[in-house]
């Protein structure tokens, strides 16, 4: 069998409009009385007016109709024994001959009768708590289909405000200033949260990076002005050479016999110094 097609809310909300009647609204259809007499008639009808007006749904409007219906059959009960005790006792003293009852007649039919009354008065207390559970379930189904019935007036406003959002979502998008050319700005939403914590997860790196830099810079500020301090003598030796330098070179150019000593000293000692500055990472 093939599935169903999806159905929109308003075909959803029709459908679900059109479910059927509460079997105990049917059964209380069924009940409403007819051939009562007139005080009983108006009694019913104020109640089916009440119940009407609730919806046919409201714990009170149930439990007035239960308690009228209660004292209803209690009468009816009344006037039935009634009746029936008087036709035996007519029938009893208008019989040829007149039908008599002995003692040992009556003490049996008493007994039987109490027993009777014991049986009836235990098949009372299955009734009574038949009835309160009837009574429980009554008054929580009555909640339930009252919560139903809200949900669905609430349903059918939804369709308008979603028309109305949609709408609204339409407007925002043709007066959006223009797009930008950057793509991550036109992400939709799942995309640009799973964007964002990947932002966030590399500020929490560089945040950290940042961290471990700022606490070794102390130790390169010492290093450095170690290196500074121990750069001085070196900065003195280097001008010290030079300076012995330009003197070799001008006793060389003027015939001098250590000339050419000197000049052989000078490159070996700008070796050093350019080896020294290589290995304290020293620019010149």
């Amino acid at each position: 069998m093939a599935p169903d097609k999806a159905l929109s809310p308003a075909s959803a909300l029709e459908k679900l409009q059109k479910s059927k009647t509460l079997k105990l609204l049917a059964i209380a259809e069924t009940l409403a009385p007819k051939d009562l007499p007139q005080s009983s008639q108006k009694r019913s009808s104020a109640v089916s007016d009440d119940s009407e007006q609730n919806g046919d749904t409201h714990p009170a409007a149930l439990e007035a109709d239960l308690v009228h219906y209660k004292e209803l059959f209690s009468k009816l009960r009344f006037s039935y024994v009634e009746q029936v005790t008087k036709e035996k006792f007519l029938r009893g003293i208008t019989d040829n001959p007149p039908r008599l009852v002995e003692g040992a007649e009556n003490a049996e039919k008493e007994k039987e009768i109490l027993a009777l009354k014991a049986d009836l008065k235990e098949r009372k207390s299955e009734i009574i708590e038949i009835l309160k559970q009837l009574e429980e379930k009554g008054r929580e189904l009555a909640l339930r289909y009252e919560g139903v019935r809200l949900r669905t007036q609430l349903l059918e406003t939804l369709p308008t405000e979603i028309e109305g959002l949609e709408a609204t979502v339409e407007r925002l998008q043709q007066e959006q200033t223009p797009p930008s050319n950057n793509p991550e700005l036109a992400l939709p939403l799942p995309e640009t949260l799973k964007l964002v914590q990947e932002r966030e997860a590399e500020l929490v790196t560089l945040n950290a990076q940042l961290s471990r830099l700022q606490n070794t810079l102390p130790n390169r500020t010492r290093d450095l002005e170690k290196l500074e301090r121990d750069l001085k003598p070196l900065e003195t030796q280097k001008q010290g050479t030079v300076t012995a330098a330009k003197e070799a070179r001008r006793r060389r150019e003027e015939g001098g016999g250590i000339g050419d000593e000197l000049e052989e000293r000078g490159r070996w000692l700008r070796a050093s110094e350019k080896a020294l500055k290589d290995m304290l990472e020293v620019e010149g």
